[in-house]
């Protein structure tokens, strides 16, 4: 029989012809390096700490809190990962140097140049655990210091290496090297041009820089809408960084299951930004102004980006191959909005508002306002409880989005309170019972903000504020029209500013919180005539 684990190599049949045809020499090399490799199916059963699971049984000599050790011992691998793919989860943190894939194990080995990369690796991934394939990986310290392979015998995985390094070093592939197609090829332009895909929950410009940022400086970003979907030019000081962003990040998804990443070069190779805002921004510029209807950067954070440019990005608290399903928690939240964390798409639609003026809610009133963080299927004022109703959202996130922007806010003069309901759904009246008008459906109402994927107003969800952004507004109507309008809702409006460029849009800002809700409730698909229905949201800018 031939000593040599088979799994370390291709077959048993060929593994033991190679064996014989080989000098004693070299095959004591190749045994010893078999029974290294292949003594995780050895040794005793045990019970080991990996990225946080303290009762996740593997047969291994591996420890996560072992000795620290460049060389990274990766399992649970899904049985059809390429090689590319392991590499890319090692090139955020510094050079990879050597790979050794185990597929009959769905195991692999992955050394870095140093073992500073290879800590802070480990400590990563001990946070935010890895994801391949949708498929949950764990990586720890190797005992083995070094990791020596047999090229002949792991010639793909060579290849792919090969292909990296020459990109990290910004030099063509070896001539004569066969690459698959998965592998690199050296980047011609800094600028990346990126496509979302099935975006269900917000990305904006932030959420990118936070995920780009870890294969290099980023200097700029220019996020637009085309065709209906949300696009991004991002431009970085290297091409050797974009090169490593598409090859990790080209095909993950942001959040599970959405949010697609589609990754290119750009032809161009120099962004121009004009203004630094939520559209907009660069790095190395922080003295830019916002333009219309922008907020400025508070100095603080120009500071920062200023800062930041100098310095390589460190891994950040998203990973682009492990976001968690945490909906509008983690979208939210990623998007510097407030959030709560361990709420999934899946969680609960139903909201319970309490507190309410019951002499003037209706449910026409609480679909508008939540309207603003997602789409309202349903809502039920209790008809012994008049100053609660029931909302029923799209989903989980929605409704995590609603509660944490509208609880505590003032509707009708009082301070209303906003919790998830116990309830599941909102129950229609049965037919033929008169409720009083106080249950209505709108599953099929017109006026939902997030019915299309991928719809601007993904990018505009704001808290509450005194500013209203004001929209499809005819080119018929005046200033002095819509200032009217709005005080004739009972509020003072303060201030007011048409869009330089489009005059359908204008920022309008009331005194108060509480009055910009109560003109948001009135006016949202107010009719201006010629078939315009004004559009009315929260802004985070100022006058």
């Amino acid at each position: 029989r031939c000593p040599v684990r088979t799994q370390i190599f291709v077959s048993s049949e060929r593994t033991c012809d190679m064996v014989k045809s080989y000098p004693d020499k070299i095959f004591r090399v190749i045994y010893s390096e078999a029974r290294a490799y292949s003594s995780v199916q050895r040794q005793p059963k045990g019970i080991f700490k990996s990225n946080g699971n303290d009762s996740k049984k593997f047969k291994g000599e591996d420890k996560m809190d072992g000795a620290p050790s460049r060389v990274l011992h990766i399992r649970k691998l899904p049985g059809e990962v390429t090689e590319t793919e392991v590499i890319a989860l090692g090139l955020p943190f510094g050079k990879v140097t050597n790979i050794l894939m185990l597929k009959g194990k769905n195991q692999a080995f992955l050394e870095l140049a140093t073992e500073e990369a290879a800590i802070t690796m480990v400590n990563y991934y001990s946070a935010v655990t890895p994801h391949l394939r949708n498929q949950p990986i764990y990586i720890q310290y190797s005992n083995h210091k070094e990791l020596k392979t047999d090229n002949t015998l792991n010639q793909r995985a060579q290849a792919v290496l090969q292909a990296v390094t020459a990109v990290q070093t910004a030099n063509t592939p070896l001539s004569g090297t066969t690459v698959s197609e998965s592998a690199v090829t050296p980047a011609q332009s800094p600028v990346l041009r990126i496509i979302i895909d099935n975006m269900y929950y917000p990305v904006t410009l932030d959420v990118l820089h936070q995920i780009f940022s870890k294969f290099g400086a980023v200097l700029k970003i220019i996020t637009f809408t085309k065709n209906n979907q949300f696009q991004a030019l991002l431009q970085y000081g290297d091409p050797v960084n974009a090169q490593q962003a598409k090859l990790a990040l080209d095909g993950q998804n942001i959040y599970n299951a959405c949010c697609t990443l589609r990754i290119d070069f750009s032809k161009l190779v120099n962004l121009n930004v004009k203004y630094n805002n939520d559209k907009s921004r660069d790095y190395t510029r922080p003295d830019l102004p916002s333009g219309d209807g922008q907020p400025a950067l508070d100095p603080a954070i120009a500071a920062a980006f200023a800062k930041e440019t100098s310095l390589l990005a460190v891994p950040g608290a998203l990973s682009p191959l492990a976001i968690p399903n945490a909906a509008a928690a983690a979208a939210a939240a990623a998007a510097g909005r407030v959030g709560m964390p361990g709420v999934s798409a899946g969680g609960n639609t139903v909201l319970l508002v309490s507190n309410l003026n019951e002499e003037m809610v209706t449910p026409q009133s609480l679909f508008t306002l939540f309207g603003v963080y997602g789409d309202v299927q349903r809502v039920k004022i209790l008809y012994n409880k008049k100053d609660s109703a029931l909302i029923q959202m799209a989903d989980g996130n929605q409704s995590q989005l609603a509660m944490n922007h509208l609880n505590g806010q003032k509707m009708y003069g009082k301070i209303i309170r906003v919790t998830l309901s116990k309830h599941q759904t909102v129950q229609l009246p049965r037919e033929g019972l008169d409720d009083q008008g106080l249950t209505k459906d709108f599953g099929n109402s017109p006026l939902h903000r997030f019915k299309k994927p991928g719809s601007k107003n993904f990018q505009n969800i704001f808290p509450p504020s005194a500013t209203l952004h004001l929209s499809n507004i005819p080119p018929s109507v005046a200033e002095e029209d819509l200032r009217t309008l709005f005080a004739n809702t009972g509020g003072t409006v303060k201030a007011f500013k048409f869009f330089q460029r489009d005059h359908k849009m204008a920022l309008l800002q009331m005194a108060t919180v509480e009055e910009a809700i109560q003109a948001l409730i009135d006016l949202h698909n107010y009719n201006l005539g010629e078939n315009h229905h004004l559009r009315v949201s929260f802004s985070k800018s100022t006058i």
